[in-house]
């Protein structure tokens, strides 16, 4: 095939919406909700005492599964076992593993407001391990990438982990992980944009 036939044929396909655009799931209207989603987002506005915003917008179009995940966000980023510092944490190192820009335009400065070193952030973004960790944070640190990368924790790092949180510490810190996954899959199969003042992770690998 020619390379100007090549061109008409890419730009057919683009045509016939095999692109990948951004905001698949586009933010749902008020005006047009439906009897169960207004009675969801009157529940999230009761509990987080805002309107459905960010994550929860694409997850909105199944709006029981919306507020089973906003219950259980609740729990976890506010009352986990080991603390809201560690859990900011936890969640740096799920947005970097799947690169979601948007879970990590919003907490990571939420995490350098709640005590985590703008170092350890770097590093986390670069894809490096931080130096310099307190021996919590390397617990937590070492404990999320493990089972991040491995789907799994060694013996060694749980027992540490287990020593200084307790078998609850775990649970939570898990939980956290998982709860911060499952947001990072729905925003990224969404392709949900990031505000203009942004700034993209870097692709890995590069």
């Amino acid at each position: 095939m020619r390379p100007i036939q090549t061109l008409v044929a890419v730009v057919g396909l683009l045509g016939a919406g095999l692109s990948f655009s951004q905001n698949r799931l586009l933010t749902i209207a008020p005006s047009t909700y439906s009897a169960e989603q207004k009675q969801a987002a009157a529940e999230f506005e009761a509990a987080r005492k805002v309107p459905v915003f960010g994550p929860f917008e694409p997850l909105f179009y199944s709006p029981q599964l919306m507020n089973q995940a906003r219950s259980m966000g609740d729990y976890l980023r506010y009352k986990s076992a080991i603390g809201t510092t560690l859990s900011e944490l936890v969640i740096l190192v799920t947005a970097r593993e799947w690169t979601q820009d948007y879970e990590w335009y919003v907490h990571h400065p939420l995490a350098l407001k709640a005590g985590i070193r703008k170092e350890i952030a770097d590093a986390i973004a670069d894809g490096r391990r931080p130096q310099g960790m307190s021996d919590d944070e390397e617990i937590v640190y070492d404990f999320s990438i493990e089972l991040q990368r491995n789907k799994r924790v060694s013996d060694a790092i749980f027992a540490r982990a287990e020593k200084r949180f307790g078998k609850q510490g775990i649970v939570d810190m898990t939980g956290i992980s998982g709860y911060y996954t499952l947001l990072a899959m729905e925003l990224n199969v969404a392709q949900y944009d990031i505000p203009k003042d942004g700034k993209k992770l870097e692709r890995f690998p590069k």
